[in-house]
């Protein structure tokens, strides 16, 4: 298993744009990837469980995956995150 913490910086949080873009890397992936906020943790393949969480800025989210492609996975997630200014 493999994981990275990472802040928030969106001015409107993970809405449904990002949560949508993330959802969609996520899901290339045979590797169980998992967010993580505020003590609760979700399926990063489901819009809805991304969205549930609301996630504002400044929030310290944590996504963790664990299987045959869990860093290849991770890394692009990590990718995704900073390219689109969402997260640091």
């Amino acid at each position: 298993m493999v994981n990275k913490t990472f802040t928030i910086i969106d001015e409107t949080g993970i809405h449904a744009r990002p949560a949508t873009i993330l959802v969609s890397a996520a899901s290339k992936f045979n590797a169980d990837i998992m967010l993580e906020y505020n003590g609760k943790s979700v399926n990063l393949k489901s819009i809805m469980g991304v969205m549930s969480l609301g996630i504002p800025k400044d929030a310290v989210i944590k996504v963790s995956a664990e299987g045959s492609d869990e860093k290849e996975a991770l890394s692009l997630l990590e990718d995704t995150l900073k390219r689109g200014g969402l997260a640091e």
